[in-house]
């Protein structure tokens, strides 16, 4: 039996550990502040992965792969790129090690490679090296690329999926002809981004552009969705850059166009990573354990047969193997826990701890009654169902589930989504409330900074569709401000 959860209001971090250790989805490599993801874990990636990367496929995006190192002079040639990495990065200095004379391995000195390489960050730097020989004419245009990769970036605090030294993603990167197919490129990904996190995920989140100062290194503009966890702590979720002509201009990756004039070409990158499944476990997780919206979870469906001999296991057994077919003819992905060296309670303890969201179990009294008991993951709740009409059920009920976790997280988002005028009320509802703050700011990164140091909150987002038709002042300097931006401590 796995340890007890820690409840979330007696310790949120710890929590947290407990709700990936017992759910068997993650834990801390040998290697500092890199992560072992698990069989469970790998599953609910790979349902991530999949529906991402059908999604993408269907707005016209190829997948291609770029190797994991990169020359140094790569990052040197786009200044605000490699000064936004350069403390993150991983660099490799020699091809081999040997042995000293103590019979220590050290790096080989014959062996240093003359330049170093770095273990990839992100890929812009490399793939826009390779953009500028693959791009001659506007009939090459536009590009439309993913790939799914592993990035490493050095983290000194390091939490598991949320923020660990190498992790799993996908980075897409396209280039284009115009200003605006490139700035409507940005903008449709960061749609693709809000509709799997609301569909799929069942997670609300707000929608806008980075302030300069939380802009990814190298982009004009950056857009983002945010999420709100259950701590009252934003999540970005997700990321889209309109890169401008800057990655162009530093690779001298031009085109020909329709005029026959000489141009740098518009780029994007946006991406999204394994930090997601962290998003997922605070979005809806519980003080039991892992709570997984149905779309995503591994297995949607649990079938617990219960029988204690032969005779019993002869009647219940096919039965509960027919329930399995008939829901997996649905599409229904159903694990069959037959595990009959462990009690039924230890059974049933075990799933919920693994986030399962519909579990079904059959004994000779249920089998004698023509029911099964079904009990849903997320309200807890348990019923009993005529086995004839289960699978209707079980499929109606997943539907439920799915909006349930959905329309929960969206009650708490707006009920922890304050609008404030005053600095005091600012700090007092940042510091013993949480959540999101729509306040007045006057632009300036001085104002930004002093917030972020006082307070450790930050502009999550301005929004796309900020009123400018509400002007106000600034809560901290009272100088004119265009319109409220979002603001929350964050993960």
């Amino acid at each position: 039996m796995a340890d007890a959860v820690t409840p979330r209001d007696d310790d949120y971090a710890q929590w947290y550990q407990d709700v990936v250790r017992n759910g068997q989805l993650a834990e801390n490599s040998p290697a500092r502040g890199c992560m072992i993801i698990k069989p469970n874990g790998m599953a609910l990636w790979e349902n991530m992965r999949d529906q991402l990367d059908q999604m993408f496929k269907d707005t016209g995006h190829e997948n291609f792969y770029f190797p994991l190192f990169i020359p140094e002079r790569f990052l040197e040639r786009e200044a605000e790129h490699v000064e936004g990495f350069a403390k993150e990065c991983a660099v490799v200095t020699h091809s081999r090690l040997k042995t000293d004379e103590e019979g220590d391995l050290i790096p080989d000195p014959e062996s240093e490679l003359g330049e170093n390489y770095i273990v990839r960050p992100t890929s812009e730097t490399l793939i826009w090296d390779t953009y500028s020989k693959w791009i001659q004419s506007y009939r090459d245009l536009p590009l439309l690329y993913n790939q799914w990769a592993n990035v490493v970036r050095w983290e000194m605090r390091t939490r598991l999926f949320l923020r660990t030294a190498e992790f799993l993603w996908q980075e897409g990167h396209t280039a284009h002809a115009t200003k605006d197919a490139a700035v409507d490129e940005a903008e449709r990904m960061l749609d693709v981004y809000e509709t799997f996190a609301e569909e799929y995920m069942a997670m609300p989140v707000r929608k806008g552009r980075k302030s300069e100062r939380e802009r990814f290194p190298g982009a004009v503009n950056t857009y983002c969705i945010e999420a709100l966890m259950q701590d009252g702590k934003a999540l970005q979720a997700g990321t889209s850059h309109f890169l401008g002509q800057n990655f162009a201009k530093a690779f001298d990756c031009t085109f020909t166009d329709e005029n026959n004039e000489e141009t740098h070409v518009w780029a994007t990158s946006w991406g999204v990573s394994t930090r997601l499944i962290g998003a997922l476990i605070m979005t809806h997780s519980d003080d039991q354990g892992l709570v997984l919206p149905p779309k995503l979870a591994p297995h949607q469906v649990v079938i617990v047969p219960i029988y204690f001999d032969d005779e019993q296991e002869g009647d219940v057994l096919p039965v509960c193997e027919h329930m399995q077919e008939e829901l997996e003819d649905r599409g229904i992905r159903v694990k069959m826990d037959d595990d009959q060296t462990e009690s039924p309670g230890w059974r049933f303890t075990e799933h919920e701890l693994r986030g399962v969201p519909v579990r079904l179990a059959l004994g000779p009294r249920d089998l004698g009654n023509d029911v099964v008991e079904v009990a849903r993951r997320d309200t807890q709740e348990k019923e009993t169902v005529p086995q004839d009409g289960v699978v209707d059920h079980v499929e109606d009920l997943l539907d439920d589930v799915q909006q349930n976790l959905y329309d929960q997280a969206q009650e708490r988002q707006e009920t922890y989504t304050h609008v404030v005028d005053d600095y005091d009320a600012f700090k007092e509802v940042i510091n013993e409330e949480g959540g999101f703050v729509w306040a007045h700011w006057d632009g300036t990164e001085e104002t930004e900074a002093r917030i972020q140091e006082e307070t450790s909150a930050t502009i999550r987002l301005i929004p796309f569709d900020r009123d400018e038709d509400d002007p106000g002042e600034d809560m901290v300097t009272g100088e004119p401000s265009e319109g409220r931006v979002l603001f929350a401590q964050a993960y």
